[in-house]
């Protein structure tokens, strides 16, 4: 009973984050326009505030997914582990990039029947192999993708799971990645980085083993402390991104900057101390609705607000970042909010195994 108290308390805290983390996400997706269109200084320093402000949702997402999944690498064997993976994230998974991949074949033909261009005719196979990496790795849909990948790297390692030395390799990796957001060794795209995540998996995993110890030390911390550490980590990841568009890095806001890491461990850490959030659990459902918002929501992005911000024929580029960041807001709620209600319409029929469920 006992046992059963503490993984409850666990779980609640996990749903605090996630939902958090997911209306981060779905909110940095929401943008109106390409990030780093402003050449005022103030106005470059809103927009790398505003888009700073979420930055550490993806670490957060898979500092919990491994938190997650320790007790389940001891209940499950690595087969029966991926087949239960299979059937509640791959499938789904598969299904909304094969609707990304298919509207985009269906919205080419049309164009062909109606004669204006031939491309998918004279170039189908090249154009569909071209959209599914495009989907694989820059859309949203690439953070399952890496996330299985990273599982698989710690089921490898599942014999020394808890070993330091596997820590550190796996940080080792990170921290190549972050380098290469200066250096460019090869693709600097956080989407691309299917090693750059393994390590905060495996930090969760540790994570929920010392929960207790952690925590421990977190409640010591005052709230002034913790705030004002989690606020000069922001400035100093705003002032990298400042850096690196000066070095004319296109990757400005990549989610493996060192500073970005740091106040992504900050921002876990505050989310810790404040635990569990009732009013969130209540009306977002995060544990249900979660995973099927971020398979839906790009979907309503590329597809649906095109039919409604396309006709009022916004111009954006004339528009100071006070209005673009206003539309950016309006179209978070808008994309979040019909996200949030395809989802809960499909649980009520038998294609709740859409959205995971």
């Amino acid at each position: 009973m006992e046992e059963r108290k503490v993984e409850k308390k666990n779980f609640d805290f996990v749903d605090t984050i996630r939902c958090i983390s997911m209306v981060g996400i779905v909110f940095e997706h929401s943008g109106a326009i390409d990030a780093g269109s402003y050449t005022s200084v103030l106005d470059t320093a809103v927009e790398n505030s505003l888009i700073q402000s979420f930055k550490f949702c993806t670490i957060a997402f898979f500092l919990i997914g491994g938190f997650l999944i320790n007790h389940k690498f001891q209940e499950y064997s690595a087969g029966q582990y991926l087949k239960n993976r299979f059937r509640s994230t791959i499938k789904p998974w598969l299904f909304w990039l094969f609707v990304y991949i298919a509207w985009f074949v269906i919205e080419k033909t049309v164009v062909y029947l109606r004669g204006f261009n031939t491309d998918i005719a004279d170039h189908f196979f090249d154009l569909v192999g071209e959209k599914i990496v495009f989907g694989l790795f820059y859309t949203p849909s690439w953070f399952v993708l890496n996330f299985l990948i990273c599982i698989c790297v710690l089921l490898i390692f599942k014999k020394h799971l808890y070993s330091w030395w596997v820590g550190l390799l796996l940080a080792a990796c990170s921290l190549t990645y972050s380098l290469n957001v200066y250096h460019e060794w090869f693709v600097s795209n956080h989407s691309t980085a299917l090693l750059g995540f393994v390590f905060y998996l495996w930090l969760g995993v540790v994570l929920n083993k010392y929960f207790d110890l952690v925590m421990g030390y977190i409640r010591k911390i005052s709230w002034p402390l913790m705030i004002v550490s989690v606020v000069l980590l922001f400035v100093l990841a705003v002032l990298e991104s400042f850096k690196l568009k000066e070095l004319g890095i296109k990757d400005a806001y990549n989610t493996l900057r060192i500073t970005n890491i740091f106040y992504s461990f900050g921002v876990f850490a505050l989310l810790l101390k404040i635990g569990k959030l009732d009013f969130l659990q209540r009306k977002l459902e995060p544990r249900k609705t979660t995973f099927g918002i971020y398979l839906v929501h790009f979907i309503v992005i590329v597809r649906f607000l095109p039919m409604i911000f396309q006709p009022l024929k916004l111009d954006y580029a004339s528009y100071s970042v006070w209005t673009n960041s206003g539309i950016h807001i309006l179209r978070f709620f808008l994309v979040y909010g019909i996200s949030f209600g395809v989802v809960k319409i499909l649980q009520q029929t038998r294609l709740k195994w859409m959205v995971g469920n």
